[in-house]
């Protein structure tokens, strides 16, 4: 089976079969997260889950083999019995809510650039609703089999899991978490031609209390480390990370950090020539690759 292929496959199987990931995951005695895995491209099924899925679907479409996930979607469909879905089918989950160009064009680069943003990164935020104070959050960034960089975010009780898609001078970061169902859509600027050990950019979601306010506030996010390469060790290492208070200690942030992140903006701002908006300017980014040491 190609690389990236699965989640495509998987997902029609789901609409052939009509069964939720829910039911699929009870079906298979697995966490439904091991299913939200299968079908984002971050983790392929073990040989006994296969099995156990192809068992699955055997049981609906008699004669279903684990040969029939080598099909393309096409044959598959018809395997299956029902129609394939052109706009999700290239692209799996991601498919039809972004235009293919678009998703190409992400694709391609995340092939040349992604190693350069993959690792451990901790947030430099803004505390809401604690003016002054500074939040870190924690967030892992891994390129899934389909091609695509996963972007996870952990702050005490909510974990956002979504994508990172990069262009040639920002990246965009969209992810939601799965019980409170709040969003994050994060912009940063991105580094060129270099591993990325600091990013700055602006984020904006809502506030938890007081009515779900929309915030946007700017913020830097350090890279605290690199993948090993083995997935269920990163992600022990990933929960082990936010486990730590995420609220920074008071005077722990140096005080140009706190002056790049607090960006003063809006009428009195502009009459002084200033900006009337919140921005982080990509000629005034901090983000960079490493340091190198003098020759």
């Amino acid at each position: 089976m190609g690389e990236g292929e699965f989640p495509s496959k998987l997902l029609l199987a789901l609409k052939a079969l009509s069964l939720s990931r829910g039911r699929l995951a009870a079906e298979l005695a697995v966490d439904k997260s091991v299913v939200s895995r299968w079908l984002s491209g971050r983790q392929a099924p073990s040989g006994e889950n296969l099995a156990n899925l192809t068992n699955l679907v055997a049981q609906r479409r008699p004669g279903f083999t684990l040969l029939d996930w080598e099909a393309d979607l096409d044959a598959l469909a018809a395997r299956l019995g029902v129609a394939a879905d052109s706009a999700s089918g290239a692209f799996g989950p991601l498919g039809g809510w972004l235009p293919d160009a678009v998703l190409r064009e992400a694709q391609a680069l995340t092939a040349l650039r992604g190693p350069d943003y993959e690792g451990f990164w901790r947030t430099t935020r803004p505390a809401i609703g604690l003016p002054g104070r500074f939040m870190h959050d924690q967030v892992l960034i891994r390129r899934a089999d389909n091609g695509f960089l996963t972007f996870r975010l952990k702050v005490e009780d909510m974990l956002f899991e979504g994508w990172t898609f990069p262009t040639q001078t920002q990246l965009f970061s969209l992810a939601a978490d799965a019980r409170s169902g709040l969003f994050i859509f994060s912009i940063y600027n991105a580094v060129l031609r270099h591993k990325a050990e600091r990013l700055d950019g602006i984020s904006m979601t809502i506030q938890r209390l007081g009515g779900g306010s929309p915030v946007a506030g700017a913020n830097i996010m350090d890279r605290t480390g690199d993948l090993s390469g083995d997935v269920a060790a990163d992600d022990a290492l990933f929960e082990e990370l936010a486990a730590a208070n995420p609220l920074a200690p008071e005077g722990s942030v140096p005080p140009e950090v706190s002056a790049h992140i607090f960006r003063d903006f809006g009428p009195t701002e502009m009459a002084r020539g200033g900006p009337a908006l919140l921005s982080m300017p990509f000629a005034e980014s901090w983000s960079r690759g490493p340091h190198l040491a003098p020759a």
